[in-house]
């Protein structure tokens, strides 16, 4: 089930709302609501394809009773097998789905084999609730989380705002919530900046967002034929796209949790306003960042064995996370990319540091736009031309398959397309770097009769342009 669609947003949402707190309201009766929300949250997630539910029902009972295992054994020798055999499982599983046919058909073009591909459809989230779990098996090991029942453990891994595309939040950020007796009740405090923070992720989706892919998908289809300006139209345009499609799912994410009392961890901080990579990384993906770091980079020994070792192991991280995008080459050349810039700015930082601002946001901005062509690109033929044209000083008209995405309702001043993709892109870039974020919206908002209208005008508004319902970009990772 997708937030941008109106079953959820018309009836599941407000349904499974008035269900969790109805049931909240009985003394007697202390976990029926967790257990409404964790079925809701199957239900949630099995909604398009039922068949995904015994996968992540499986995947739920395995990792709870390994580290249920693994928390009741004192000696570390006894719990390591069972670690080992948890990561096994679960990254196991996790290959089969989504990397086992890029393994073998390279295994076939390599050496000639002839091994079968599996041709599965990717599990929706996997790659989000293998991760989660494989945090609380991890820690399960060092004995460093308490004991949770079944039940609570299945809410941490199953609530549904985060379930699909994130973020990947720890159990100590989701359980000791739902623990907390006073988030059982309906509280308007949190509900009305949560359903503010949906709303501008609609708004972020359905308006900027899909109106960005049309163009981004004419663009990456002539990708050997674009002129210079074309080129940076499209890569800033994938650029901008990405961005408000997954920051809007996580506002939608964050904003739905609100409204169950949940505070869900913020996942983007405004990260087009960095003026180098290691703060981007600080601001993009945050969950995602925060999980490589503190479960591959410091077991790797982090920064503190010496500056050769240091970039050995930001390289590992970040192919790892190029990796963890999709299996493909151009995933693993993005995460180079941002392996060698962050390598490089590690051992040239005190030089840049020392540019103006604007010119140290220029490089970084220019870098983050040509990494995204590799990331977006079906083909490394593509991915070059593009680049190319964007160097080549080769300018012309614009397209009509670029433009017409902009083009006002109704074909009114067509000749003006490039005009208005140009305010359009210009808003975009505004909103990106000079207006504040969702999250810092959220923390300081008021129920005026302002912010009132905003979100119902916003919440309308998405629901009328709901033509047809389109997928986050990061559902395929």
């Amino acid at each position: 089930m997708l937030f941008n669609s109106y079953v959820f947003m018309l009836a599941f949402l407000p349904l499974t709302l008035l269900g969790y707190f109805l049931l909240g309201r009985l003394p007697e009766k202390k976990q029926l609501n967790k257990v409404f929300l964790v079925l809701a949250s199957f239900l949630f997630y099995g909604y398009n394809n039922p068949s995904y539910v015994p996968i992540i029902a499986g995947s739920i009972l395995v990792n709870y009773a390994l580290s249920q295992l693994m928390l009741t054994r004192e000696k570390k020798a006894v719990r390591l097998p069972l670690m080992l055999l948890g990561l096994f499982l679960n990254l196991g599983v996790l290959f089969y789905f989504k990397y086992h046919d890029f393994f073998f058909e390279n295994l076939n073009g390599a050496f000639g084999l002839h091994l079968t591909l599996n041709r599965l459809a990717l599990p929706l989230g996997i790659s989000f609730f293998t991760f989660q779990q494989l945090s609380y098996v991890i820690d399960s090991y060092k004995r460093t989380v308490p004991r949770y029942n079944i039940l609570d453990y299945a809410l941490f891994v199953t609530f549904f705002p985060q379930l699909i595309a994130g973020p990947i939040v720890l159990h100590s950020e989701i359980v000791p919530q739902f623990a907390d007796a006073q988030n059982r009740h309906f509280n308007f405090d949190n509900f009305a900046p949560g359903l503010y923070a949906f709303a501008r992720g609609l708004m972020k989706k359905v308006v900027i967002a899909d109106t960005f892919a049309v163009a981004v998908e004419a663009g990456f289809a002539s990708a050997q034929t674009l002129n210079t300006a074309e080129a940076w139209f499209v890569a800033i345009g994938y650029t901008l796209q990405l961005y408000f499609d997954f920051s809007g799912y996580c506002d939608m994410a964050t904003g739905v949790g609100l409204m169950f009392n949940i505070k869900i961890p913020i996942n983007f901080n405004s990260p087009y306003k960095s003026l180098n990579i290691r703060e981007f990384w600080q601001r993009w993906h945050i969950t995602l960042s925060r999980f490589l770091t503190t479960y591959i980079y410091f077991p790797l020994g982090g920064s503190r064995k010496g500056m050769a070792r240091t970039c050995v192991n930001l390289m590992i991280v970040f192919l790892l996370s190029g990796l963890w995008h999709g299996a493909g080459w151009l995933f693993l050349l993005w995460g180079l990319m941002h392996g060698a810039a962050s390598v490089l700015y590690r051992l040239f930082r005190k030089p840049y540091d020392r540019l103006h601002p604007a010119l140290q946001w220029l490089v970084n901005f220019g870098f983050i736009v040509v990494a995204w062509v590799f990331f977006r690109a079906t083909s490394l033929t593509d991915a070059l031309a593009i680049v190319k044209s964007m160097l080549m000083m080769n300018f012309g008209p614009l397209r009509d398959s670029i433009t017409s995405a902009f083009a006002l309702p109704g074909g009114f001043h067509e000749g003006y397309n490039a005009i208005y993709m140009m305010i359009w892109y210009a808003a975009s870039l505004f909103a990106c770097l000079g207006l504040r974020n969702t999250y810092e919206k959220t923390m300081d908002f008021h129920p005026t009769l302002c912010n009132a209208l905003t979100t119902v005008l916003m919440i309308v508004y998405c629901t009328l342009s709901l033509s047809s319902v389109s997928v986050f970009l990061y559902f395929n990772f």
